[in-house]
């Protein structure tokens, strides 16, 4: 009698269900009670308030204190307001600083689909704060995506925009050339896993209290409470896809992107960690001809993540430029 036989077909469909089936259990298992708590806590503990705004269809948490001029700081991925906690009191002595959580992050809302996620709509989500604030114009302060968005901000919102400030994130035209000559290409390659379903929101819950320790140039640069705060905004019923839904829309949107390019007219300083594991120095080259008025920074002892790993250069660099 034949023995029988299970297609290798059906082994390999069988295998990818319990995958994702496992990545969805993972990517939408609700946060830890102890970790949301401990995380509370943290939020609570600086000079800063909490308040909420309604702005372009979406409601945005953010951080908030002090008085003065503007300043608006925008956080990177996976983090949120929090990145800023070593620089909001410096800051705060002379300027009225805060700090939301962008769309998709932590408290803010966090509209479905991956359209809801271009640089369209994250930049007027930010306009739009400036005047929900009773502001014509603010200091713009990005670092990570949240510098993507304040590059947006500069091209489609300049009237929105004093002074601009740029930490570890590339000019969309720097990002495309150097994206041609395959080092940075090799450096984007979670951008590639990014497209796919579910695994990468599995992957960041799974990883994120080993993988940002593990990519800083400076010991010390994520504690626990950090990692608690960070661990719980991306816990929060959609934040993960939404968060990764950033990388996507970048994918779904590029051609309408290139065309909302425009040279920069307002002051900028690009702040650049230069041992930064995901992004080439090179990026801090050659950007004269989109922004003619820049000046550059670059900190030869830090990585990606500046404003935690030298947050007091980021204070100090921020102060002489926005008071200059």
């Amino acid at each position: 009698m034949p023995k029988a036989t299970i297609p290798l077909k059906l082994l390999a469909g069988a295998a990818v269900g319990v995958a994702f089936w496992a990545a969805r259990r993972i990517a939408y298992a609700p946060p830890n009670a102890d970790v949301a708590a401990r995380a509370h806590d943290a939020a609570r503990s600086g000079p800063w308030r909490h308040n909420y705004a309604t702005v372009n269809g979406v409601r945005l948490h953010y951080a908030e204190v002090g008085s003065g001029s503007l300043v608006i700081l925008l956080h990177g991925f996976p983090q949120c307001w929090y990145e800023w906690r070593y620089v909001i009191p410096r800051l705060a002595e002379h300027f009225h600083v805060v700090a939301p959580d962008m769309r998709g992050y932590n408290e803010s809302d966090k509209p479905a689909g991956i359209a809801s996620y271009t640089i369209k709509a994250l930049t007027q989500d930010i306009a739009s704060l400036v005047e929900a604030l009773g502001e014509e114009r603010a200091h713009i302060v990005g670092h990570d995506w949240g510098g993507g968005v304040a590059w947006g901000l500069g091209m489609q919102h300049s009237h929105r925009v004093d002074r601009l400030v740029i930490i570890n994130s590339p000019h969309p035209a720097a990002f495309e050339r150097e994206l041609k000559k395959g080092r940075q290409l090799l450096r984007s390659w979670y951008i590639f896993f990014f497209q796919l379903p579910l695994l990468p929101e599995a992957s960041m819950r799974l990883n994120l209290r080993r993988n940002l320790p593990n990519s800083a140039q400076v010991p010390g640069a994520f504690p626990e409470e950090a990692l608690d705060v960070y661990e719980n905004a991306i816990s929060q019923p959609g934040a993960a896809t939404a968060m990764i839904n950033y990388y996507r829309a970048v994918f779904h949107n590029a051609p309408a992107a290139r065309r909302l390019m425009r040279t920069i007219t307002r002051p900028t300083m690009l702040l650049w960690g230069m041992k930064d594991f995901a992004l080439v120095p090179e990026l801090t080259e050659g950007l004269e001809k989109w922004v003619p008025d820049l000046h550059i920074e670059r900190v030869e002892e830090s990585g990606h993540w500046l404003p935690e790993e030298k947050p007091g250069v980021v204070a100090d660099a921020l102060l002489d430029f926005l008071l200059g």
